[in-house]
């Protein structure tokens, strides 16, 4: 499987809906980071109280 963004080789995939995506690992990590830094995360996490302890 190909990388949605890019040619090369799919390192990561998902599926919904019968419908499978690939990311190559480099597009994998961006969208991560795009959705760590997200208003919606944000949001999730106050809903469900995450706490971290170390």
């Amino acid at each position: 499987m190909q990388c949605h963004y890019c040619d090369r080789e799919a390192a990561y995939a998902a599926e919904k809906d019968g419908i499978k995506v690939g990311l190559c690992e480099e597009h994998f990590r961006e969208r991560l980071e795009e959705l760590a830094e997200s208003d919606e995360l944000a949001a999730l996490r106050e809903q469900i109280d995450v706490d971290r302890t170390k």
